[in-house]
């Protein structure tokens, strides 16, 4: 066991964070952790000795490892790091299953961190990952812990699953979204639906909390708290769970500026089309080459990355180049850049020259992009991506479908994407789409700020676990 400082110094109140060891669940939990250690609350972020070296590695212009009140804990575990599969007929990245399954043997090890913790504080304060609830499941028998569960999704998302048991009475703005939800079908893999169910059985928390604020999200969480079963149990909207405002007439004094950025300086505003499917996700060599003719048809400025799936360990073995067409880089040289490794995604949205970004939808993605003010063309690959594509195009309108759930399984042709950046990036409707974002970005930033109501609901969510 590893750790930036002893687990022996007496506190009043610690918090534990248990993320899954995934980057939009590691990365979540970190900017987390980040806001309450700077409440002057010390945290102990805990997870395998891999996840916590990934998570300090691609935090983006800060250094965990030299912010106050912020600790890691790492437990060496082994597992097995098969590669992403492209060709696999449902998108989930079961590569990352034995990394997931590999979590709950740190359920011994994280019980006997808070025991202890326990004996020197008046309170210890427990977050885990939804999808970590198995191992945080002793903890409840602690006597002066509480624990939440952080989903590191949208209240829309969790109440669409009660909408899928229950059918309770909803608004119509909320149930002109709900009656479209699309099919579970082809989400998820089914040892995933398995380790999900272990999970659900041993839930023991006082409340949830979402990676998503009131500005978005705000109907949803009122649906949430109608629906919950106790009172007692509280929903905290702390989200978003990244800077909402970035500086690029300071680029002068970053000195590792990444390369994409000093490209986009070049660009005209609004003009870029940013092209990324996140840390999941693999594509197939015709769905690649079909994206890669349309986005050189669309005759549109593009930043593309084009990088494989993680793998469980992101450390380990080879990771596979994708062949693109041969001389294409060469021939969109003048409008477009091709990035093959890890990239700046909030820095490249939140630069003036975005306009687009086509997305899988991962609500990691969607958040960023909306805190920016980039509309989104919708492309969901796997897990809670299609019905995050639903709250984006139907719910926010603040983007358009690349191609609808139920024709998944067919490569997208190049025409589609051509006309779906066309529509993004250069027509009325498209326009109207950028306008709605923009207001949304400015109603996401006014809410953090001092008296907004997502710099609010902090402020009483830190009182509350130090009451």
């Amino acid at each position: 066991m590893a750790t930036t400082n002893h687990v022996d110094q007496q506190h009043d109140v610690v918090v534990v964070v248990v993320p899954l060891p995934a980057q939009g669940h590691l990365h979540a939990a970190l900017q987390l952790s980040r806001r309450l250690s700077s409440a002057n609350i010390p945290v102990y972020y805990v997870s395998t000795a891999a996840h916590v070296r990934q998570a300090q590695s691609r935090a983006a212009g800060w250094d965990p490892l030299k912010t106050p009140n912020l600790n890691f804990i790492d437990f060496p575990v082994t597992f097995d790091v098969p590669p992403p599969n492209p060709n696999a007929s449902i998108k989930f990245p079961s590569q990352l299953v034995p990394a997931f399954s590999s979590s709950m043997q740190l359920r011994d090890p994280v019980t006997d961190l808070v025991n202890k913790l326990s004996s020197i504080s008046r309170r210890v304060v427990v977050i885990h990952d939804f999808l970590t609830s198995w191992v945080v499941q002793d903890v409840s028998k602690i006597l002066n812990t509480e624990s939440y569960c952080l989903n590191t999704v949208s209240a829309y998302l969790m109440f669409s699953y009660v909408w899928d048991a229950a059918r309770p009475p909803v608004p119509p703005e909320a149930e002109v979204v709900l009656k479209q939800l699309p099919s579970f079908d082809g989400c998820i893999s089914p040892e995933v639906v398995e380790f999900t169910m272990k999970q659900i059985g041993v839930i023991h928390d006082a409340g949830n909390i979402y990676s998503t604020s009131r500005v978005i999200d705000g109907l949803y969480i009122d649906l949430m708290e109608k629906t919950s079963i106790s009172k007692d149990f509280t929903h905290w909207a702390l989200g978003p769970f990244n800077p909402v405002d970035l500086d690029f007439d300071k680029k002068e004094t970053v000195l590792d500026r990444h390369y994409s950025l000093e490209w986009l300086d070049k660009q005209p505003p609004s003009s870029v089309i940013f092209v990324s499917f996140g840390s999941t996700t693999s594509l197939s060599e015709d769905d690649i080459k079909e994206l890669a003719i349309g986005l050189e048809i669309s005759q549109h400025r593009f930043i593309w990355v084009l990088r494989d799936a993680d793998k469980g360990d992101i450390f380990s073995g080879e990771v596979r180049k994708y062949q693109l067409p041969e001389g294409y880089e060469k021939r969109v040289s003048e409008r477009g850049l091709v990035i093959r490794d890890w990239a700046p995604q909030l820095e490249i949205l939140g630069h003036p020259s975005t306009g687009g970004f086509m997305s899988h939808c991962g609500w990691n993605s969607c958040i960023e992009s909306i805190s920016m003010g980039v509309p989104i063309a919708a492309w969901p690959m796997h897990s809670d991506q299609p019905r995050n594509a639903l709250f984006i195009t139907e719910g926010l309108k603040i983007g358009i479908p690349v191609r609808e759930w139920e024709r998944r399984n067919e490569v997208v042709p190049a025409e589609t994407v051509q006309k779906v950046v066309r529509t993004l990036m250069a027509s009325p409707e498209g326009e109207e789409m950028k306008r709605k974002a923009t207001a949304l970005k400015e109603a996401v930033k006014l809410a953090v700020m001092e008296g907004g109501v997502t710099h609010k609901e902090m402020e009483s969510f830190v009182a509350h676990i130090t009451r």
